[in-house]
């Protein structure tokens, strides 16, 4: 059994994992590598096996037992991408704590970029979508232009000036981790607008940092289905945080169903 990490300088990461067994080994082994590398025992690399039907779970032992810094939580729902990373970061013992999706878009060494990077700020956010990021291939043009309509909803309803909200890659310091994820509910595919907006409504200061990404074949986003979807939940979202709230049960009901289990 590997020492704990030291928590006022490790670093925790969370990997959502959703039938990712097509992609999970290469980012496990690249992640591993890394991390090990350059921290050592001072690192956990959470993997959040959730729903899965594949061998998602049985990769991540394997790359565990190479990579004692990677630890693995199985839960048999699909709890969606929010619910897996929530349930992450409570078990997360980093003085630094962030996310990634488990398809290894974002590489080992963009994610280091985020910690070098953070200085004073609570959050910093990878961006695809600010000058200096290198985002190869380019995702196709449906997936672009939702990703700038559902941007402007986002600025529109909740006054978040963030360029690129859904960027898989982010982190946080251990005071905001504490502070707000008391705050973050059950929603869905609104997970990362919410923890967006409670980060800035509790004081804490987000930057954004360009970043490399490659766009990984095996996604099962369907661009119109979860777009439909995205809307739903941030609206749901903003009437949560509004003088309307009380009505977010009715909401629930009359088109809750309409809302993937999978969430994101």
């Amino acid at each position: 059994m590997p020492d704990a990490p030291d928590p006022a300088r490790a670093l925790s990461i969370i990997a959502p994992a959703y039938n990712e067994e097509d992609r999970i080994g290469p980012f496990l082994e690249a992640y591993g590598r890394f991390f090990e590398e350059k921290y050592g025992r001072d690192y956990e690399l959470i993997v959040v096996v959730n729903g899965s039907a594949d061998r998602s779970a049985d990769m991540a032992r394997d790359h565990a037992r190479r990579y004692p810094g990677i630890r693995i939580i199985e839960e048999p729902r699909a709890i969606g991408k929010g619910g897996a990373v929530m349930m992450g970061l409570r078990e997360a013992r980093g003085g630094l704590v962030g996310y990634v999706d488990a398809d290894g878009a974002t590489p080992p060494e963009a994610f280091q970029d985020l910690v070098d990077h953070i200085g004073d700020a609570g959050l910093i956010i990878a961006s695809r979508w600010i000058p200096g990021a290198k985002v190869s291939p380019r995702q196709p043009l449906t997936r672009r232009i939702a990703s700038r309509i559902f941007n402007f909803l986002v600025r529109g309803l909740f006054g978040v000036k963030i360029s690129d909200t859904q960027c898989g890659a982010k982190l946080m310091t251990r005071d905001v981790l504490d502070t707000v994820l008391p705050l973050l509910g059950l929603t869905r595919w609104a997970f990362d607008v919410d923890l967006l907006f409670q980060t800035r409504r509790t004081g804490f200061a987000i930057v954004e940092l360009p970043t490399t990404w490659s766009d990984k074949t095996g996604s099962k986003l369907r661009v119109m289905n979860a777009s439909a979807q995205m809307f739903i939940a941030i609206c749901r979202l903003r009437l949560l945080h509004s003088p309307l709230s009380w009505i977010v049960s009715l909401y629930d009901s009359a088109i809750g169903r309409f809302i993937s289990k999978q969430g994101e």
